[in-house]
């Protein structure tokens, strides 16, 4: 007797559908039909409009703004799924909201993004695929399998085609956290990294100290996961900039772009923010210096390989 193959799901919920659409081609395939729908007093319902029995489901949903309403329509719907007798369930999250809370700073805070972990997997998700976790730590707060992602060869390849002369580039982390993520994306690019050294005194303000290395005269391209209220970046900019830079890239995975991000950005001396699609950014909060860059080939292939029984990590060597 031979055992058919399990048919493969993929279910977009609001937060980022022109992503989905992208997965979606990518893999061959028509997204699957649901509906979200709000109450009068803001509770959610979800209706599943196909049947889903026994098949592998993928559901693509980032929790960015309103990431509390983001992340409960996500909840409904694993619950949706288990209840329809799905055989396995994958939460595909491009961004994964509450992961900078994702250690005790201070006496009596919470590790939220432990309990968000616990809400997905009490909830009946199976696996879980991100991409680029602001702490790898977060991949060690579930109990099922996280298949994490990285933009790094996407953000890589986008600057190898722009960038004339890549002997004369330096990449740039805007502070000591983020020294591993540029050392990758200069191996990519076989160039120098320097790093901003830098002193926050409260949440979103940064004040930068000095930079470490040799960035005289260099094209600096700093990288980030996340830019919030862009105060780091544009900060990080003028300070290379004022120290003997050329001229000044951004790139990020994550462009949450909250408050007065837009603005600073605009005024910045920043050529480019390059940009990683993993948050939808409407059209109004578009600016002419933005350059977004697609995920959807990177998550449609992550997809077909888990459904395939896989390597993932091959994507990346």
């Amino acid at each position: 007797m031979l055992v058919e193959e399990k048919p493969l799901m993929l279910f977009s919920l609001d937060s980022n559908i022109p992503l989905a659409e992208k997965v979606a081609e990518t893999l061959g395939i028509k997204l699957s039909k649901c509906s979200v729908k709000k109450f009068s007093d803001g509770e959610i319902s979800i209706n599943i409009e196909e049947s889903v029995r026994g098949s592998e489901v993928f559901v693509l949903q980032s929790t960015s703004s309103p990431a509390n309403e983001t992340l409960m329509t996500l909840l409904i719907m694993i619950d949706a799924l288990k209840r329809a007798s799905v055989d396995t369930i994958n939460v595909v999250m491009p961004y994964y909201g509450y992961a900078r809370q994702d250690r005790k700073a201070r006496s009596r805070e919470p590790i939220t993004a432990k309990l968000v972990a616990n809400l997905i997997e009490t909830a009946g998700a199976d696996r879980v695929i991100a991409i680029d976790l602001h702490a790898l730590q977060i991949q060690g707060f579930f109990n099922i399998p996280v298949d994490h992602l990285m933009c790094v060869p996407i953000i890589a390849k986008y600057f190898a085609n722009k960038l004339d002369n890549l002997d004369d580039v330096v990449v740039v982390s805007p502070d000591h956290g983020g020294v591993t993520r540029a050392r990758k994306l200069a191996d990519k690019l076989n160039t120098p990294i320097a790093i901003i050294d830098k002193r926050r005194p409260k949440p979103n303000v940064a004040e930068v100290m000095n930079i470490v290395g040799n960035i005289q005269g260099k094209t600096c391209i700093l990288i980030d996961d996340i830019i919030d209220t862009a105060g780091t970046i544009t900060l990080g900019a003028k300070a290379l900039l004022k120290q003997g830079a050329k001229e000044v890239y951004a790139s990020c995975s994550h462009a949450v772009l909250s408050g007065p991000a837009l603005e600073r950005l605009e005024n910045s001396p920043i050529k480019e923010l390059v940009y990683a699609d993993t948050i939808n950014i409407p059209e109004n909060k578009k600016i002419s210096k933005m350059v977004p860059l697609s995920t959807g080939e990177l998550l449609g292939k992550a997809i077909y390989r888990i459904h395939k029984h896989e390597s993932v990590s091959d994507l990346f060597e």
